[in-house]
């Protein structure tokens, strides 16, 4: 929706050597009038606004993005709107990863029934990874990867832990190429180890009351 979000989208895929007429963005918004209805992704990736406002109009209650969990993202906390959106466009084969602020990970309320639905009912959750504060520009709040999946064969949820993996620069944390390789190698492998990364089975997590707390 915002105009200059989506020039300098254009223009990143441009420097990065992807012609003109092979990508498709959008200006809209993507919440209320969804621009790639019938498409599905083998891999979708975002970085949506954390805890937008949205409208959380009744009548998206009936929408097929959001109708089957029963409840709608908070109208000031849109979290959970955009990852409701992205896995109605994500394909049974697909894996999608969205970066998001902790909040989402153990608010109750309607966030707390989506976020249910989709560990018991679905088990398409498949890591939660936690990033150091102070990364992103224009927030030092410490933020998190979802990654989901929507064909898995395994019956817990890899938690990585990687807040202490950073370096720091003159205005904020970075990650290093050894911290990214720790976090990939962990992930790609579903290594555990202490302190750092665990699978959780989801009996577990139903214990814990669905809280994704790291």
């Amino acid at each position: 929706q915002n105009r200059t979000t989506y020039n300098l989208a254009r223009m990143n895929m441009i420097l990065h050597g992807v012609h003109y007429r092979n990508f498709d963005l959008k200006q809209e918004d993507t919440l209320e009038h969804p621009q790639h209805e019938g498409m599905l992704f083998e891999a979708i990736v975002a970085n949506p606004p954390f805890s937008a406002k949205w409208s959380a109009k009744e009548i998206l209650k009936n929408d097929d993005r959001y109708a089957p969990y029963g409840k709608l993202a908070p109208a000031s906390k849109a979290d959970y709107a955009f990852v409701t959106h992205m896995l109605h466009h994500l394909d049974e084969n697909g894996a999608m990863a969205i970066v998001l602020p902790h909040g989402p990970l153990f608010r109750g309320g309607a966030e707390g029934t989506i976020r249910e639905f989709i560990v018991r009912e679905k088990n398409w959750l498949d890591a939660v990874i936690g990033l150091p504060e102070n990364i992103f520009y224009g927030t030092g709040i410490p933020t998190c990867i979802m990654i989901f999946k929507k064909c898995r064969e395994v019956d817990d949820v890899l938690f990585v832990d990687a807040s202490g993996c950073f370096a720091k620069s003159k205005n904020q944390n970075v990650l290093a190429p050894a911290h990214i390789d720790r976090i990939f190698d962990a992930f790609s492998q579903r290594t555990e180890e202490d302190r750092f990364s665990r699978r959780v089975p989801r009996q577990e997590i139903a214990n814990n009351g669905y809280n994704l707390n790291i």
